[in-house]
């Protein structure tokens, strides 16, 4: 009996060797990878707040950089007095700053697909390492020729119409993860009434803001552009809903509703953008509207902050691939993604501070002021209309299409 109790010993001992020499059991496996992933998480609110530093640096060189002592910069490159730095020269050298940081973060990040892997570590950690790359960034285009800086900021303006695309994509992807939420055709009660609750809102409040549109901005019959800006803008709405609710496309309200409230808020950004002109605007605007001007500030972060988050996310965010699986060691988003839309995002930030023009002086307390920014929003409002407009077609056109193919193949067979 001992000898047998003896080789039972030796058994488990052995045994439990091998467990130890195979590494952590699948419990720990699945502890460190959540542990990882929540660090991947919590990192996009650290890269989004190193976003938000650079925008609010950018802001104060554009509008007091001219109080900066002069030795603290370089007069063979910022000219005597620091001209070429401050004002839109300080936005611009700023904005590449932090493309170049999100760039190489992107470069460094490319490919990391698992939670194991080193690169995932460089992404949700190394903080310090990474505070020294992005003063590094910010400082060193102090020092480049301002030949140099106006490339970049005609580089910049592509950049921007990259971001306002890839917005919009995010935007098209929330409204997907909207429907599939609250309008549900599982639990009708649950998630129907609370979506046409959701829809009656955002319809109220998109022809609400048409009709106080009009009583601001086109008091007169002299503000054509308004008048035009404004009835465009409730057809597009009106058009929206009428594709939306047609019973080859029924696609609920909820989305379009959104899409309409989105294309009201840029119907009215892009009037707001407009040069002051009394009679045309029953608010007169002052040098320093300083509410006005930090709602639209933080407007325009969080749009950058959401096209990040969105864009960059997996399938699992938005569920727009249900039919993938993905693995517990799987990175819960595309770093490299991730850091492309902040690179754009930071180009896009430069056009709002400068309104769009690289040598134009800008007022201080104003972003996004100036008629080229009114047309890039009116431009960006018939863009999201159309690819919206085309996202609920689709599906019929190819439907359509297909019905086609099968008439023509079915009469070819008939005639042979």
């Amino acid at each position: 009996m001992e000898s047998v109790g003896n080789i039972v010993e030796e058994i488990d001992r052995s045994c439990g060797d091998e467990q130890r020499l195979e590494g952590p059991s699948i419990n720990q496996k699945s502890d460190m990878y959540s542990t990882k992933r929540k660090q991947s998480l919590e990192a996009r609110y650290v890269y989004g707040c190193i976003f938000l530093i650079t925008n609010i640096l950018a802001w104060l060189f554009r509008d007091y950089g001219h109080k900066l002592p002069h030795r603290l910069l370089s007069k063979r490159v910022c000219g005597a007095e620091g001209k070429n730095c401050v004002d839109a020269g300080g936005v611009l050298r700023l904005s590449l700053g932090c493309f170049i940081f999100f760039s190489f973060m992107g470069v460094t990040t490319w490919g990391v697909h698992k939670l194991q892997e080193v690169r995932n570590q460089w992404h949700s950690s190394w903080w310090a390492s990474k505070c020294l790359i992005y003063l590094l960034s910010i400082m060193g285009p102090f020092i480049i020729s301002e030949n140099i800086i106006q490339l970049y900021g005609e580089i910049a303006r592509i950049g921007a119409g990259i971001f306002l695309l890839l917005q919009l994509i995010s935007m098209i992807h929330f409204l997907s993860w909207c429907d599939s939420q609250w309008i549900s055709d599982l639990q009708p009660n649950k998630c129907g009434l609370f979506g046409l609750f959701l829809s009656t809102v955002f319809y109220t409040a998109s022809f609400f803001g048409i009709i106080m549109m009009y009583y601001v901005y086109a008091l007169d019959s002299t503000c054509i552009i308004n008048i035009f800006i404004i009835t465009w803008t409730t057809a597009l709405v009106t058009v929206i809903m009428i594709v939306s609710l047609h019973s080859k496309v029924n696609a609920g309200l909820l989305s379009s509703a959104i899409m309409g409230s989105y294309i009201v808020f840029l119907c009215w950004s892009a009037i707001h953008s407009e040069p002051a002109m009394e009679k045309c605007n029953k608010r007169k605007r002052t040098d320093r509207d300083d509410m006005t001007t930090i709602l639209s500030f933080f407007i325009a972060i969080g749009a950058i902050v959401m096209a990040t988050f969105s864009t960059g996310t997996d399938s699992n965010s938005f569920q727009l691939k249900k039919n993938e699986v993905q693995s517990a060691d799987d990175a819960p988003y595309n770093y490299a993604t991730f850091h492309f839309i902040f690179s754009m995002g930071s180009m896009y930030f430069a056009m709002l501070f400068i309104n769009w023009q690289l040598n134009q002086p800008t007022k201080k307390w104003s972003i996004d002021v100036g008629w080229v920014s009114t047309w890039i929003k009116i431009a960006n409002e018939c863009l999201a209309a159309s690819i919206y407009l085309w996202k609920l077609m689709y599906p019929l056109i190819m439907k359509g299409t297909a019905i086609s193919h099968e008439e023509f193949v079915q009469n070819a067979n008939n005639s042979v």
